[in-house]
């Protein structure tokens, strides 16, 4: 019944933003910056992307679920989620036909 309810329910607005950046790869790897929005929900936010993220460079296997972790986060907070790598995200995330070529039989 729950789950009925949420597929009905109207968008909601962005409640704020929040810019997740590649700082390089000497740790701590990631900063977490918010343009808008309120400190309750920023804060809290920030620290469950950190601990997610903090050891992990975008090269790292675990990176891929990770971020696909703090994307469903970001969606279920309503806030706008941004990613800045420093590079295009294609050299950092291989798309799935890359990695089936790249796998040997």
């Amino acid at each position: 019944m729950a789950e009925e309810t949420q597929e009905t329910e109207e968008p909601q607005p962005p409640r704020g933003h929040v810019r997740v950046v590649y700082l390089g790869p000497v740790a701590p790897h990631w900063a977490v910056h918010s343009t808008y929005g309120d400190a309750a929900t920023i804060e809290p936010f920030r620290d469950r992307t950190l601990a997610r993220l903090t050891l992990l460079p975008p090269h790292d296997p675990q990176y891929r679920r990770n971020r696909e972790r703090v994307a469903r986060d970001a969606e279920r907070e309503h806030l706008e989620l941004e990613w800045d790598l420093g590079v295009p995200e294609e050299q950092v995330l291989p798309t799935a036909s890359q990695e089936e070529g790249s796998v040997a039989p």
